[in-house]
């Protein structure tokens, strides 16, 4: 591992509610990577948080945040939204090539699928509520 890729760090981006955001996340996901060395996490990332921020935004009325952290080998990527209600995946899991192919209902499938390990918790900080979504990625 490269000096960049043993150091730990987390970055934030608050995002309103608004479809473009995701686009806006996903590119600054690219960015934060490749300046990290960690260009080969690259795809997997950004199509994790693209269904985790993408279910943020429109399923939610409020705002939204990207959190990205990076310790000890593994890439923790996660959306808060201002809903305190839990996440579900689809109770029967569809094929990866089902899902790579399906315009909506693949969000959280995707992220069971290619993340080692995802989850979700409620969030109360200064009165206001929400969950945070994450998902970890191992750089092996």
């Amino acid at each position: 591992m490269s000096e960049c890729e043993t150091e730990s760090w987390e970055y934030s981006l608050h995002i309103p509610n608004d479809p473009r955001a995701v686009t806006i996340c996903r590119r600054t996901l690219r960015l934060i990577l490749t300046m990290h060395g960690l260009i080969r996490l690259v795809d997997t990332a950004e199509l994790l948080a693209t269904e985790l921020v993408s279910n943020a935004v429109r399923h939610t009325k409020g705002p939204a945040a990207l959190r990205v952290h990076w310790s000890a080998g593994v890439l923790r990527i996660g959306a808060w939204d201002a809903d305190p209600e839990p996440t579900e995946p689809p109770k029967t899991p569809k094929p990866l090539d089902r899902l790579t192919d399906a315009e909506n209902g693949r969000g959280l499938a995707l992220v069971r699928a290619y993340a080692q390990v995802w989850g979700w918790q409620p969030q109360s900080t200064n009165g206001d509520r929400g969950k945070y979504v994450w998902c970890e990625l191992t750089a092996a």
